[in-house]
């Protein structure tokens, strides 16, 4: 007997010995047996013998069928039917007697061979006579050979295990090795696999032969080369062919094991014993039995452990359900998955099959998973939660309002539109202001102004209902000011407004509230408005914001509040000392969560920051990063972010990113501020390719649009210093002077040093000669102070171009030291012209007084950072002396300051110049 699991090679075995026994001289006689074919009496015997019959001459056949050997006749016949309905008892008795004496009669000259394949399918009466002559082959010269599959129902048949008792020797089939893998992956391909290939295709099929051959030949059918880079495929596929052959396995088993593996299907690999019994309705013992079945069979890895042993094994299960017995199924998992180490999310994963509403047991587990999600950075898997959840509440009562708006909170982390939709959906079904205004203030201000019109209309309603503000206090008076600061952000493009934002905050007095976070959105709101339109000063602004950020934890979820708004203002107000910190706990925040919505705003935030400071290669990787995240696309997109993110874009001039961001932003928008956003990007696009003439008119007409909303801030909208530039460099300098002028009143009003100083940059550039160099000097003075240091080297490059070309030896100073900034600020095309320039300044300059060897000692001493002091003591000199040759070195070299001696020093090892007589002092001792 040859036994086995399912495809272990039984029946290849078995079809090799045939060509074996030709060789020793043996008659083999063969059949197989099937389970289509169970109720066709002695069909197997008939397999076995007809052949024979039918192959020899008349002669040998009346000699074989002679005596009690010609009973046998009435199953060869074509009465058999008839007689066994006659006689059914004695029929088949004599037959049987018949079929054992022609059997004999067949071994009486040669050796027999019986094969039969998958005896335990065999039909009742072949079975019967297989029976006896197993219990007489010791006086026979008959050798039998059966195939019987482990775990069969058919095989605890009495006949079945008589025979299988009967057996002489049992042979069991082992699965392949690994070296058998490897030469059948050869044999497939024609050439040797990678070890990589050859292994996942072992460990993925266990060695088994039907699943291994299976998977090699669909892989090699779909062009699939046996290389290390397929391993993830081969663990993945799931033969169509293999799975239909499984389906008919798993359909002849009882119904207790097939719903075993039903259970199995439907919880995977998560559940224990007990609960796959409870699924399919057995106890412990019936379930244990069950699943000794599936592992003989040979579907299951561990008999102990549920798990099949490939997913095709899954697969062959699932299709043999029906929808509404799978639907059952998934209900009593979700009901059994309860307790123990049983998590609240593999229920909620059951429910998710469900589509039929199931009571409010089913809601609140849900609703529960999605906390459960949320909790380990999920948000999609919660969401999905709760969308499921939805069918299990009232079709328009306030139930599902309160579930809806969880699920659009949920979905703010990661689809902003949906978020939006389903609050949108959940304001009409809920009674009470308190109630919709809880709902509203789960949408940051920015997107209210993107939202549908029942978002917005009923904010001033709800505003309204809320009450009197000095009536309220507690949670109601912090909803009506988060109500408020989204009311007023709506309106932050009517000039009007505007206006009125600036009194409300001046309502509030010097030092405006902002111990809890309704104070802190309205007056992050109401800063916004001011900084929009500078109609206060930057460091007063720059003074209340970063109160804010001293109070507001660092969280992700600011993303969804005013306060974004917060990182514009101080930004604008050249105040973001706080800010960076502050911003990366935040993503690494978002980060944790899984919020991309959140990562897109903060990288976007860090971007704003980026820029304003002058690290502009930091800038555009942040603004990189936010689009690649999806800053701009329609399910995580607000207008702040897009107008942020168009900013950066044209602040840092990279054309890529520009045009990326234009992309992203569409050709059409309903946002007047992000249409003007979009004119400056176009500009700085046309400015790139050289077309100035377009270039200015994208400028006007984002200064037009900007103006008629009173967005005056030169810091976030520089239109003005670029269209001055663009009249300089088409040369109408009155026009370029009279656009700097404005420019720089508007800087000076607000009062941060960057515009003020980039515009003095543009008009000393356009005042030229000695007089703009006055002007650019107080550039560059202004820019000292600022805290971008790009807008420094960009002055720095202005004047020392301006000094070269008036013949000033101060020249290379400016320019070197432009080139540091320049680079520092990640800025390399800046470097390259402020290099460039400082070496064409440096061949201009006639030979100047070289520095003694003192002289050089202590310029280098200097430039290193040592005081005076330090320098008198190392050289052995007064400090009145190293005063002496500072100043020495100060007129030589063209320079004014210390920190300019680093910029036009001579390279180190030139110690030793022409005319230098004086020793160099004693060495600095070594520590």
């Amino acid at each position: 007997m040859i036994s086995g699991p399912l495809g272990i090679g039984k029946s290849e075995l078995l079809r090799a010995l045939p060509g074996l026994a030709a060789r020793q001289g043996t008659w083999v006689l063969s059949a197989g047996a099937s389970a289509l074919e169970q109720d066709y009496a002695f069909g197997v015997m008939r397999q076995l013998l007809e052949p024979a019959l039918f192959a020899a001459d008349d002669k040998t056949r009346e000699r074989w069928l002679s005596g009690a050997a010609g009973l046998a006749e009435m199953v060869l016949g074509q009465d058999l039917f008839d007689v066994a309905c006659t006689r059914p008892v004695s029929v088949r008795q004599a037959v049987l007697l018949g079929l054992l004496k022609l059997v004999e009669r067949l071994s009486a000259a040669q050796t027999l061979m019986i094969l039969v394949d998958g005896f335990h399918w065999a039909d009742e009466p072949s079975l019967q006579w297989l029976a006896r002559l197993a219990n007489r082959l010791n006086r026979l010269r008959i050798l039998v050979v059966v195939t019987v599959r482990d775990g069969e129902p058919t095989s605890n048949r009495p006949t079945v295990q008589a025979i299988t008792k009967a057996a002489a020797r049992v042979l069991r089939p082992r699965p392949f090795s690994l070296a058998g893998t490897r030469a059948l992956v050869a044999d497939q391909w024609g050439e040797a696999g990678h070890e990589e290939f050859a292994l996942a295709c072992h460990e993925t099929t266990n060695g088994n032969p039907l699943f291994l051959t299976s998977v090699l030949l669909n892989l090699s059918v779909n062009g699939i080369a046996p290389r290390a880079e397929h391993a993830d495929k081969v663990r993945s596929l799931r033969p169509a062919e293999l799975r239909d052959r499984l389906i008919d396995c798993i359909g002849a088993q009882t119904e207790p094991v097939r719903d075993v593996a039903k259970a199995m299907a439907i919880v995977g690999d998560q559940a224990d014993p007990e609960v796959i019994g409870q699924i399919a309705g057995l106890d412990a013992v019936g379930c244990a039995e069950a699943m000794d079945v599936l592992h003989m069979l040979g579907l299951l890895a561990d008999r102990q452990r549920p798990g099949f042993v490939h997913l095709v094994v899954q697969d062959a299960v699932e299709e043999s359900m029906t929808a509404e017995e799978r639907e059952k199924l998934h209900i009593r998992a979700a009901k059994s998955l309860y307790g123990g180490e049983h998590s609240v999310e593999q229920r909620a994963a059951q429910l998710l099959a469900v589509t039929s509403p199931q009571g409010q047991w089913t809601a609140d587990v849900l609703r529960a998973a999605a906390g459960r999600a949320l909790r380990r950075g999920a948000p999609e898997a919660a969401s999905r939660y709760l969308r499921r959840a939805l069918l299990d509440t009232s079709t328009n009562g306030e139930d599902r309002a309160r579930l809806l708006v969880e699920l659009g909170t949920v979905e703010r982390a990661f689809d902003v539109r949906a978020s939006v939709r389903h609050i949108n959906h959940a304001l009409p079904l809920l009674s009470s202001a308190q109630d919709r205004a809880a709902a509203m203030v789960r949408l940051a201000p920015a997107l209210l102004g993107s939202a549908p019109p029942g978002v917005r209309t009923p904010t001033r309603q709800v505003f309204d209902e809320l009450g009197d503000m000095g009536e309220l206090s507690g949670a109601d008076r912090e909803l009506k000011l988060r109500i408020e600061a989204r009311m007023r952000h709506l309106d932050c493009t009517d000039p009007l407004e505007l206006a009125d934002d600036s009194t409300r905050l001046a309502e509030l007095g010097g030092d405006p509230p902002v111990d809890t976070l309704a104070e802190r959105e309205l007056v992050t709101t109401l800063l916004f408005a001011v900084t929009l339109t500078s109609r206060r000063p930057s460091s007063w602004v720059a003074r209340v914001a970063e109160r804010i950020v001293e109070r507001e934890p660092a969280s992700s979820s600011h993303a969804h509040t005013a306060l974004p708004l917060l990182v514009t203002v101080l930004a604008a107000a050249e105040s973001t000392g706080r800010l960076t910190p502050w911003l990366d706990t935040s993503l690494a925040h978002a980060g944790r969560r899984g919020a991309v919505v959140e990562q897109a705003v903060i990288r976007t935030e860090q971007a704003v920051v980026a820029l304003h400071t002058g690290r502009i290669a930091d800038a555009k990787r942040a603004a990189t990063d936010a689009f690649e995240l999806g800053a701009l696309e329609w399910d995580t997109a607000n207008p702040t972010t897009a107008i942020a993110m168009a900013a950066v874009a044209s602040g840092v001039r990279d054309v890529e990113l520009t045009r990326n961001v234009l992309t992203g932003c569409g050709t059409e928008t309903t946002n007047a501020c992000l249409a003007s956003v979009l004119h400056l990007m176009r500009g700085t696009l046309a400015t790139a390719e050289g077309d100035l003439r377009v270039a200015l008119e994208q400028y006007q007409e984002c200064g037009r649009q900007l103006s008629r909303a009173s967005w005056n801030n030169p810091v976030l909208f520089p239109w003005r210093a670029l269209t001055a530039d663009l009249y300089r460099r088409l040369g109408d300098l009155d026009a370029a002077r009279e656009v700097a002028e404005e420019d720089g009143r508007l800087a000076a009003e607000w009062g941060a040093p960057a515009a003020l100083g980039r515009a003095k940059r543009i008009l000393g550039d356009v005042i030229g000669g000695e007089a703009g160099i006055v002007v650019l000097r107080e550039s560059v003075d202004i820019l000292e102070g600022s805290v971008n240091a790009l807008e420094l080297a960009r002055s720095l490059l202005r004047l020392g171009i301006s000094l070269r070309e008036q013949g000033h030896p101060e020249a290379v100073a400016h320019l070197r030291r432009s080139h540091r900034l320049a680079l520092d600020c990640g800025d390399p095309r800046l470097a390259e012209r402020a290099q460039a320039s400082a070496t064409e300044a440096a061949s201009r300059q006639p030979g100047r007084p070289s520095l003694t060897r003192t002289e050089l000692r202590v310029a280098r001493l200097a430039a290193a950072g040592d005081t005076n002091h330090d320098i008198a003591r190392l050289l052995g000199v007064s400090r009145r002396a190293v005063e002496k040759h500072l100043t020495n070195c100060y007129r030589k070299l063209g320079i004014h300051r210390r920190d300019e001696l680093v910029d036009v020093l001579p390279p180190a090892g030139s110690d030793r110049g022409p005319g230098t007589t004086e020793p160099l002092g004693r060495s600095r001792p070594r520590s």
